[in-house]
């Protein structure tokens, strides 16, 4: 018996922000000091290595919750389900819900329970829950329904990751230029056919690795010191992806039996586009082989990265043909892959 998703939707919000849009910010060094040159040469070096022209955030009036509960409804829709059937909800975020404007989190009750009644459930069997796992969130959520699933303990899942970074960042951080807000929201079911999840591979990495992506002041020393923000340690970051994702692709590949010349797409945390180049080329590598055009569709251009709803929103957007120049087809072999805070990665093999 295998696992698939039977249903996809997501949230793309209304609200554009341009790299342009930045160019009034007051960006500084960590220091607090300013920096030497232009804002207009920070967006052209941005968009240079991350590969993001602009990115979408939410709505004022909606919360995480609220961007789960509409990519959920279209998950439910698209599955052809009813609601009362789920077994589990599981919502993957970072920072729950936060009020545009406020600097508290709200995470009582979980956003899985808010979604759960903004769905009208009635069925108390049905269990809603969160997941905290950065951004590999998401990729987490759907190895805990394969292990429900599989040992019989539901038969049917909506997983859930929703986020609004544009409310945790530090806007005298130009870092903050990467983060955006979204949603995606995937049924998954059993299957007794060929398809859905083939392999699992999950690790954390916390022995030096758990503080690279943290909460930590304003680079503006007048700010309350306070109030806190997410910061990364980039280049940490960056030298640990590009090491250890692609060892955990390949280890989860050689679990599913699949051959690499088999892979048609992988489905990568859309976090930095220099980044994920060099994880997939790296991953390719380890065969033997150079890295295939066309096999990393990729949505941070214009969505930038919304964390845990970056991967199931690519995927659906990549089912319904509205990422340009990529498609996929019955039976074609995908690899879903992210990393993120914790140091969290995991990553798994799909056949569709």
């Amino acid at each position: 018996m295998n696992i698939k998703i039977t249903g996809s939707g997501s949230y793309i919000p209304e609200v554009k922000m341009r790299n342009s849009d930045f160019s009034e910010h007051v960006f500084l060094n960590e220091d607090g000091s300013p920096f030497p040159y232009s804002n207009d040469i920070v967006a052209r070096k941005f968009q240079e290595i991350t590969g993001i022209q602009e990115r979408r955030y939410a709505e004022a009036h909606l919360l995480t919750s609220d961007l789960g509960f509409l990519a959920a409804e279209k998950a439910i829709e698209n599955a052809n389900i009813d609601a009362e059937t789920i077994d589990y909800i599981i919502f993957a975020h970072n920072f729950g819900d936060v009020k545009q404007g406020a600097i508290q989190s709200d995470i009582l009750p979980s956003l899985g329970t808010r979604v759960k009644s903004k769905l009208k459930i009635q069925n108390p069997k049905c269990v809603a829950y969160d997941i905290l796992f950065g951004c590999p969130g998401w990729v987490e959520g759907v190895l805990q329904a394969n292990a429900f699933i599989k040992s019989g303990m539901a038969k049917r899942c909506l997983v859930i990751g929703a986020e609004t970074l544009s409310r945790v960042v530090d806007i005298h951080d130009r870092d903050s230029m990467i983060y955006s807000d979204g949603a995606g929201a995937s049924i998954l079911e059993s299957c007794e056919d060929s398809d859905g999840l083939l392999a699992y591979e999950s690790a954390s990495y916390t022995y030096q690795e758990a503080n690279y992506l943290y909460f930590g002041n304003s680079y503006n020393k007048n700010l309350d010191p306070d109030v806190r923000y997410i910061k990364m340690q980039g280049r940490k970051i960056y030298e640990f992806a590009i090491s250890q994702v692609p060892m955990a692709m390949k280890t989860c590949l050689d679990k599913s039996g699949i051959s690499i010349d088999d892979v048609k797409k992988v489905l990568i945390h859309q976090a930095n586009e220099k980044m994920d180049e060099a994880i997939v080329s790296r991953f390719y590598k380890l065969y033997g082989r150079e890295m295939p055009d066309n096999i990393m569709p990729m949505s941070i251009h214009l969505l930038g990265n919304s964390s845990v709803a970056t991967i199931p929103t690519l995927f659906d957007l990549l089912i319904r043909n509205q990422i340009q120049d990529h498609e996929i087809h019955k039976d074609d072999i995908i690899i879903f892959a992210s990393v993120g805070a914790g140091m969290n990665i995991n990553a798994f093999v799909y056949r569709y």
